[in-house]
């Protein structure tokens, strides 16, 4: 039997039409991923964006529109009807538009709770996407099957009309990928975004039900002109600003100022007023030069983020000249705004990604500071022999390479596998802990000088101080080094956080291999 004799027959020619349809699907699929990439957004200031939050969103979503094709083909068989079909549509974008207003004070409850766990991140961002966006999605996830199976008369051509359809939808989600993410995110912020992929959906599904349900997609769009407010509530915001990588914010706590990016747990750069000393790991790079043969000249600071290590060395080595390499604009732009990252004449800031920002140099450095490992996992790509190979290239005979890694209390299997993959490249490498959640891995291209070479300042004494008490043996070339086909980066920390939290922190400290 037909479709067109299972379905009542008020319905009309014009709602079951080809073009109807076609829109209607249209418009769900934009909806669907520009929500899809709002959630990523919606999640990062509360749970970051690692690889297993990216892991639970796009698990969820594909397990959600898994769901719904199931039950729209269902439900569409039992009700073949397009007002249902409208109807439902209308349903998902009045669950997207709630998205916006109820997800921060559900996600600041959550985050606080868990902001104390390692696994943080990985329950929470589940949990968070599973109850926000799985809904909505399942919803929309119905709309093909259903549109399917009203277009379809004639079995004979459905091959035909469920490749259209297909097809339709798919280029309604490339829309609504690519526009969400490159224009309106950054233009109007992910709420707005989120509630006028809503207004689509609703305007969608107004298609099969009449011109009143039109009014409902206009309410929706009005919405927009509710201010979205603070992203994350914290004391002290002076900046928010979601660029096209991440969400930044500026805080100013304790008479300092403290740069944050998506989570908001890590603290990506601080500045005080009247010193550049910060009693964070950065003014442990201060002491890095000190490990030369030679008078530093020249500096890459790759992940500059707000530029405290370039304004540091412009008190404690006026000479150096520094290339800062930033991947987000917007966070150079808030460095110059709040963070004094214009107080040193000799930087220079780019705006590129590390990697890819060495291999078109042709600038040779005394000194390279990677300080773009995100708490606490590592872009795999940084953290390869072939990136360290590069990074050697780009050094002076005599040079230093030296990574900011951050790892959890008492494990070290993170920071182990970093500097074995280093040894494998550099002649000698050292690890110094200088704090809790900070090891700086050092790569010398030469063995550390008998004797001082490099003049501290004497406000640096203290730091050389506590180098030479705490830099670690030699360590051992890694048998199996990372490299860019194979730098399980994830798994490492991934395993590294489920064993702290399953033993409570009680983890051994005996990882790091040593060279005899």
């Amino acid at each position: 039997m037909s479709a067109s004799a299972e379905a009542p027959a008020a319905v009309s020619t014009a709602a079951r039409s080809t073009a109807a349809l076609s829109l209607l699907v249209f418009g769900a699929g934009t909806g669907t991923l520009a929500t899809e990439i709002c959630a990523s957004r919606l999640l990062a200031p509360y749970y970051g964006s690692s690889t297993i939050v990216w892991a639970n969103l796009i698990g969820l979503v594909l397990a959600s529109l898994s769901l719904g094709y199931w039950l729209g083909g269902r439900l569409a068989d039992r009700r073949p009807d397009p007002r249902l079909l409208g109807k439902l549509v209308v349903g998902a974008a009045v669950l997207v538009a709630a998205i916006p207003f109820v997800t921060r004070p559900f996600l600041s409850v959550t985050a606080r709770g868990l902001d104390e766990l390692s696994a943080g991140a990985v329950i929470g961002s589940f949990f968070a996407t599973l109850l926000l966006f799985a809904p909505p999605v399942t919803v929309l996830g119905m709309v093909s099957p259903f549109a399917i199976r009203l277009a379809l008369d004639d079995v004979g051509s459905a091959g035909a009309v469920a490749g259209r359809l297909y097809a339709v939808s798919t280029v309604g989600s490339l829309l609504g990928t690519f526009v969400s993410a490159l224009v309106t995110i950054p233009l109007i912020g992910t709420q707005r975004t989120l509630l006028a992929s809503a207004a689509v959906l609703a305007l969608s599904g107004s298609i099969l039900l009449g011109r009143r349900w039109v009014l409902l997609g206009l309410a929706l769009a009005a919405l927009l002109a509710v201010p979205p407010g603070t992203v994350r509530a914290a004391s002290g915001v002076l900046y928010e600003h979601e660029s096209r990588y991440q969400f930044v914010q500026v805080r100013e706590e304790d008479g300092a100022r403290r740069l944050y990016l998506n989570e908001g747990i890590a603290v990506h750069s601080v500045w005080r007023r009247d010193t550049v000393l910060t009693g964070g790991v950065w003014d442990a790079f201060l002491a890095v030069p000190l490990l030369l043969d030679h008078e530093p000249r020249s500096l890459a600071v790759l992940g500059n983020a707000g530029g405290t290590i370039a304004r540091a060395f412009g008190v404690f080595y006026p000479g150096v000249e520094i290339d800062g390499v930033e991947i987000d604009p917007a966070v150079t732009d808030a460095g110059r705004r709040f963070l004094g990252l214009a107080d040193n004449s000799r930087l220079r800031t780019h705006d590129a990604d590390a990697r890819p920002y060495l291999r078109r140099t042709r600038e040779r450095y005394d000194l390279v500071y990677v300080d773009a490992y995100h708490q606490p996992y590592v872009p795999f790509y940084l953290a390869t022999r072939e990136f360290f190979e590069l990074v050697r290239e780009r050094l002076r005979p005599g040079g230093i390479v030296a990574l900011n890694v951050a790892t959890v209390p008492r494990d070290r299997r993170l920071v182990a596998a970093l500097a074995g993959t280093l040894a494998t490249v550099f002649p000698e490498v050292r690890i110094w802990p200088v704090l809790t959640f900070n090891h700086i891995v050092v790569g010398l291209t030469r063995p550390v000088p008998p004797t001082r070479r490099v003049r501290p300042n004497p406000q640096l004494l203290p730091l050389e101080s506590l180098l030479q008490r705490q830099l670690g043996p030699r360590v051992a070339r890694a048998a199996d080094p990372w490299t860019d086909d194979h730098a399980p980066v994830e798994w490492t920390t991934d395993r590294m956080i489920v064993s702290y939290a399953a033993r409570g922190g009680e983890l051994d400290e005996t990882l790091l291999p040593t060279a005899p």
